[in-house]
């Protein structure tokens, strides 16, 4: 029942100010087959007001780096999908490729 900007402004907006301060931060998205997880991370990109967790988080970030001054930062991120005990890395080359 709440857009996707609230959801982001409640949840995750706390989260990536942390990570922005130093702390690691993970968004889990649990739900059975058909839930919605995907379209909260990911959205879509028209209309601007669906996109997901995933770009609001990247814009978020890559915002307060540029308005940084006199500060260095390494960015490392992963977006993973656990299914049937298989791990794959959906940010891969290849996301159909299960991880050890």
């Amino acid at each position: 029942e709440h857009s996707a900007e609230h959801v982001y402004n409640e949840i995750a907006y706390p989260l990536v100010e942390g990570v922005m301060e130093g702390y690691n931060g993970t968004i889990f998205a649990y739900g059975q087959t058909g839930s919605g997880k995907s379209f909260t991370m990911q959205g879509v990109v028209d209309p601007s007001s669906q996109k997901g967790i995933i770009p609001r988080a990247f814009e978020h970030i890559f915002e307060s780096i540029q308005c940084a001054e006199n500060a260095k930062f390494l960015l490392r991120a992963s977006y993973l999908e656990i299914y049937n005990e298989d791990v794959r890395d959906l940010l891969g080359a290849d996301t159909k490729q299960k991880l050890e």
